[in-house]
């Protein structure tokens, strides 16, 4: 394939884009802030991928895929209930609208996919389950070589699951579902901080011996491991990858969720047989979600790149 390839992470903050040449290595990068509502994501949109155009000297840009919260129709290139991004209506066609604005062929594919198809990549494995540890609790699920998104589209939004009748009411409807527990919201409601990314300053806090860091990062870590093992038990996959904006923690919080893993198979020899713990990666340095966003297949053509950066160490083709 000739041209760059444009990946872009669309946050409800922030626009991450990626541009990737046909030999894998990465040419450009920007970040801008979000402007919320139907115009406004379509023209932030445009700016970075105009920004990274620029970087590429007026290069040719081949295709441009987009990782997006909501639920997404990729083969329409629609997204709705994107409510984070101000798209809370009918089936937005932000790719028709996109590839208008920029003349380049545009693929949506749902946020969490798009950063399991980046995990995928950066791990080299074709069996992996890619934990999102962001706002909220979801997973994508990379299993034999391809993606599985699921007869609606639900495949791995673990974070719904009711671990607590007697819990809050989540935002789905449900009471005491493990996203109540286990996700970046539920950590900062749990180690508020007027300054700094709360999972740092809890882990940080953890680490210096407060007893009461302690406590909230180790529910916290039970909570994520309950999420490895349902999925790993549903689905048994190679590898287990924690990302999203908790995985900037790093090293601690796999360690964290790995003595968790291991406290909770002491009492079952089944369980310590899977060695679940062995099976946890932690992406905190790489742009997985860019990085997949770049890789998503587009409609009309097929994916054949690799990617290689400072940040990310060299990885196979895709087979999506």
């Amino acid at each position: 394939m000739n041209g760059a390839r444009v990946g872009l992470d669309i946050g409800g903050t922030k626009i991450h884009g990626i541009a990737i040449g046909p030999d894998g290595a990465v040419l450009a990068e920007d970040r801008a802030a979000t402007t919320l509502g139907a115009e406004g994501v379509v023209k932030s949109a445009a700016a970075v991928v105009a920004s990274l155009r620029q970087a590429l000297d007026g290069g040719e840009i081949s295709s441009i895929g987009v990782g997006i919260p909501g639920i997404v129709d990729t083969r329409a290139g629609t997204v709705k209930h994107a409510v984070n991004l101000g798209l809370d209506g009918d089936a937005f066609p932000l790719a028709a609208l996109l590839g208008e604005r920029t003349g380049a062929v545009v693929t949506l594919e749902n946020d969490t996919n798009a950063a399991t198809l980046g995990a995928h990549a950066v791990e080299d494995v074709d069996d992996l389950v890619y934990l999102s540890l962001g706002t909220g609790l979801a997973a994508g699920l990379y299993l034999s070589g391809a993606l599985r998104r699921g007869f609606h589209g639900a495949a791995g939004e673990v974070g719904h699951l009711p671990v607590d009748p007697e819990g809050p009411v989540c935002g789905c409807g449900q009471r005491g579902c493990l996203e109540l527990v286990a996700s970046g919201a539920a950590l900062a409601a749990a180690w508020p901080t007027s300054s700094g990314h709360p999972a740092a300053a809890l882990f940080a806090a953890a680490a210096a011996g407060d007893p009461a860091a302690v406590e909230v990062r180790d529910r916290f870590a039970n909570g994520v491991a309950a999420a490895v093992r349902a999925l790993a038990l549903a689905v048994d996959p190679e590898r287990v990858v924690i990302g999203g904006g908790v995985a900037s923690v790093g090293e601690p919080l796999r360690e964290a969720v790995a003595v968790a893993l291991t406290r909770q198979a002491e009492s079952s020899p089944f369980l310590a047989s899977l060695e679940l713990a062995s099976r946890l990666r932690v992406v905190s340095a790489a742009p997985v979600a860019a990085i997949g966003a770049a890789l998503i297949t587009p409609i009309t053509q097929p994916i054949t790149s690799t990617i290689t950066s400072a940040t990310a160490p060299p990885i196979a083709p895709t087979k999506d």
